[in-house]
């Protein structure tokens, strides 16, 4: 496994997080949250779908060696630049402990999905991203009901056999004669020809049925991306069980105090079993920060406790083979919302008492027959609500 690791290191890279961050604004869907005096912008998951989320600020890649594809079983390579939209980095698998995507199907999906302006056509085989890597053997196995059909109820399976030296009777049948037709992959046929309804039960198969599901980006499953995250089929948790009071910002200026431990802080890594584990910034260095304040007062488990910004502190982060990407690091933050994306504070402005925050992603893999490997949370960040002094910070449960 050393080896393994050796070579994923020396080839996954990233645009390491900068000092400071240019905030762009965002749009994101609020709802007002009080409690007492206090209240803050807080996020509005019923309106709120990958669609929805800015755009990711900075670039980077990954790039994972042959040797490990085999591990996994599919390749979660992938590249992406400034300015590109979430759902067209995340695949199904980084985030599927989250919000358990794979259990959605296409016809599930269709009646949480929220409505869009756009006029679209209707989707075809070639817009279920998935089904390209599909191949005759595979969709049986996914959809066993499809075996006794015949081959002509069944148009893009005819059309690839017919094009591959033939076969006919069932589709049993004809993966039984031609083998050779049946380990070819959908993507040697014109997909865009074939309505999803073209495969019969198709939409109401569950996306974790088909053979690498998890490597198909959330964009490239119709409607996925205009689902609200709290209509997954495991909701996104809101965070506001855990609120604490913004008392002050804290600038660059300020260093980390050797008095000042891991018990200061609610800022870290995240670990394996997805928890957050506060960590606190190393004395000498810059530390800007949010100080909280809490509802009971000095009695209270955040009074005095610390947010540091992710653009001061980089933290261990990962686990698993992939834990080596990013130099092993990722912002200091909070899984405020769960663990489908991490919260860091990424710049904070003193003379206006304002702190800024960004959401950051990570690449998860769960080789079979092994405990789920992810990267540190390093695809971002993708600009979120900010807070000002005397508004409510939403914390958490850090899990």
């Amino acid at each position: 496994m050393k080896s393994k690791l050796f070579l994923l290191t020396a080839i996954a890279s990233l645009v390491p997080l900068s000092a400071s961050i240019a905030q762009t604004p965002t749009t994101t869907p609020t709802i007002e949250h009080s409690q007492g005096l206090y209240k803050t912008a807080a996020p509005d998951w019923s309106k709120i779908t990958w669609d929805t989320l800015p755009a990711i600020q900075q670039p980077g890649f990954l790039t994972i060696p042959k040797n490990l594809i085999s591990v996994f079983g599919y390749d979660p390579s992938r590249s992406w630049t400034a300015g590109q939209k979430v759902d067209s980095v995340v695949m199904l698998g980084d985030a599927d402990d989250a919000f358990k995507m794979s259990a959605l199907s296409l016809k599930s999906i269709s009646t949480v999905a929220l409505p869009t302006t756009a006029t679209t056509t209707k989707p075809t085989l070639k817009d279920f991203g998935l089904i390209q890597w599909q191949t005759p053997k595979t969709l049986v196995k996914a959809m066993p009901e499809l075996s006794n059909l015949s081959l002509s109820e069944v148009p893009p399976l005819a059309d690839l056999f017919s094009k591959n030296g033939g076969g006919g009777g069932t589709i049993s049948q004809a993966i039984s004669s031609n083998s050779q037709a049946a380990d070819l992959t959908l993507d040697k046929i014109d997909l865009s020809k074939y309505s999803l309804n073209s495969i019969p039960g198709l939409t109401k198969t569950q996306l974790g049925k088909f053979k690498s599901w998890q490597q198909a980006l959330v964009n490239q499953i119709p409607k996925l991306s205009q689902v609200p995250f709290d209509k997954m089929p495991q909701p996104i948790s809101s965070g506001i069980d855990v609120v604490g009071i913004a008392s002050v910002v804290l600038g660059t200026a300020e260093k980390g105090d050797a008095k000042a431990g891991n018990n200061y802080f609610v800022s870290g890594s995240v670990v394996r079993g997805d928890r957050t584990l506060t960590v606190a910034c190393p004395p000498g260095i810059e530390c800007s920060y949010l100080e909280m304040g809490d509802f009971a007062g000095s009695q209270g488990g955040l009074y005095g406790k610390r947010w540091a910004s992710g653009s001061s502190q980089q933290v261990s982060g990962g686990y698993g083979i992939l834990a080596a990407v990013n130099g092993g690091k990722e912002p200091t933050g909070r899984l405020v919302y769960g663990s489908g994306f991490k919260v860091a504070l990424t710049g904070v402005n003193e003379s206006l008492g304002t702190a800024d925050f960004g959401l950051f992603f990570r690449i998860c893999a769960r080789p079979p027959f092994q405990q789920k490997t992810c990267t540190p949370y390093f695809i971002g960040p993708v600009p979120w609500l900010p807070v000002s002094e005397n508004d409510l910070v939403i914390v958490g449960t850090g899990r």
